[in-house]
């Protein structure tokens, strides 16, 4: 039997698909990959990632949060978008949300009130976190650490860190994303990970970005998930079976059972 995997971070909807999506969607299918996340980005993204899903509903979900790439002085505008969506219809998770010090930080004091609110919208709907944290691992689990309850759970996204971090994200309730960077020959991801286990770790490609090498540079797309897995299962000495199994299963712990609870009564706002 044909393994199976999920891609749990693809931005499937953006620009870069646009002349070859049902293609790219087929290709990971065929490479067993059945189940594609979509995280949001802001308003102008919601549209799209929800065209893509209304065509593969089957196969892609859409979640719903604001990326701290977008958060700026009118954060609190974007927020009631997000705010309204997720009371209007089912989303698979709040994502893709978190904080970002890569280009400046102008808005770093407005990205981690987003970023607490958001995560609290979650814990109050029992959605799964889809957490960006790039240069700010350290901030977001400060963060967590201060807010988070047994309510908390969902991936951090694109995972980077030491062994130190991810002991405290999987403390808090947290996979694992683990993507194109494990191939990088001089990440040092394969290092850390190497010492996790895999009841910790989802596999994600960040679609369009960070493709996996040989395709490093290039546009990254689902059907690269067994390469990422076959990475893994080197980095772990595991079978390949064993680590789509483990991964998919983490998978569905975090998404499954979420369209029963997302959109739920609820009447939190911060």
């Amino acid at each position: 039997m044909k393994q199976q995997w999920v891609d749990t971070h693809v931005h499937l909807y953006a620009e870069q698909y646009d002349e070859d999506r049902e293609a790219v969607v087929q290709r990971a299918l065929d490479a067993g990959v059945h189940r594609l996340y979509m995280p949001n980005i802001d308003a102008g993204s919601i549209e799209p990632m929800l065209e893509v899903e209304a065509r593969w509903p089957d196969h892609c979900f859409a979640m719903m949060g604001l990326h701290p790439c977008s958060v700026d002085g009118g954060f609190k505008k974007a927020l009631d978008t997000v705010y309204d969506w997720l009371s209007r219809r089912p989303f698979a998770g709040v994502g893709e949300i978190g904080l970002d010090l890569h280009w400046d930080d102008t808005w770093f004091a407005q990205q981690q009130e987003a970023f607490r609110i958001q995560v609290e919208w979650a814990m109050e709907l029992g959605l799964p976190v889809v957490i960006h944290t790039r240069k700010t691992i350290p901030h977001v689990l400060d963060i967590l650490e201060q807010i988070a309850d047994e309510r908390l759970f969902g991936i951090m996204h694109c995972f980077t860190g030491t062994v130190e971090e991810a002991r405290r994200a999987t403390a808090l309730g947290l996979k694992l994303g683990i993507g194109g960077v494990l191939t990088f020959k001089n990440s040092g991801l394969d290092k850390v990970v190497a010492q996790l286990s895999a009841d910790h770790l989802v596999l994600e490609t960040d679609g369009p970005w960070l493709a996996p090498t040989p395709w490093r540079g290039k546009r990254n797309e689902s059907s690269y998930i067994p390469l990422i897995g076959r990475k893994l299962a080197e980095v772990l000495g595991m079978a390949v079976e064993e680590v789509a199994r483990v991964t998919t299963c983490n998978a569905e712990a975090v998404f499954g059972g979420t369209e029963a609870r997302a959109g739920a009564p609820w009447n939190v706002r911060s």
